[in-house]
């Protein structure tokens, strides 16, 4: 019972932190299909609900700190978002959200844009659904390859 427990674990917490290791590692450990996509989309959207529910406080400590420092408003990095939020909006930040910036990435920037906490958890949610049933899918269909046994 434990170890089935700790596999159903494992899926989620990857699912919170790093979401492309979360299908990797529930076909590893041999979960049903459903079980590891609905633990990848439940990890996911536990770090998004956790992160925009303190999203303003985030927000304001984060700007507080960059002021104190010196540091300046736009680097390299913070225009490439900006510029893919002006052109998608926040659809564009939740599509991207899984793949390259991470859970807790995603949130943060969609924060510090000052989206509604709402339209964070709508958008993201359908991205969660629709990567980590494609992310499941691929793994599945290359499940036979060496690095999984």
């Amino acid at each position: 019972m434990l170890p089935v427990l700790l596999k159903y674990a494992a899926v989620f917490a990857f699912g919170m932190f790093k979401f492309v290791g979360a299908p990797i590692t529930g076909v590893a450990a041999g979960l049903p299909v459903t079980v590891t996509w609905g633990l990848t989309v439940a990890g996911m959207m536990t770090t998004v609900i956790l992160i925009s529910g303190v999203g303003k406080a985030w927000a304001l400590h984060m700007r507080r700190r960059r002021i104190e420092k010196g540091k300046p408003l736009f680097s390299r990095r913070t225009r490439t978002i900006v510029r893919i939020y002006r052109r998608f909006g926040m659809t564009g930040i939740a599509f991207l959200t899984p793949i390259l910036f991470s859970p807790i990435g995603g949130t943060v920037i969609a924060t510090q844009l000052h989206v509604p906490r709402w339209r964070i958890l709508l958008h993201m949610s359908w991205s969660a659904v629709l990567w980590g049933f494609a992310l499941t899918m691929l793994v599945v269909r290359f499940s036979h390859l060496p690095i999984f046994r």
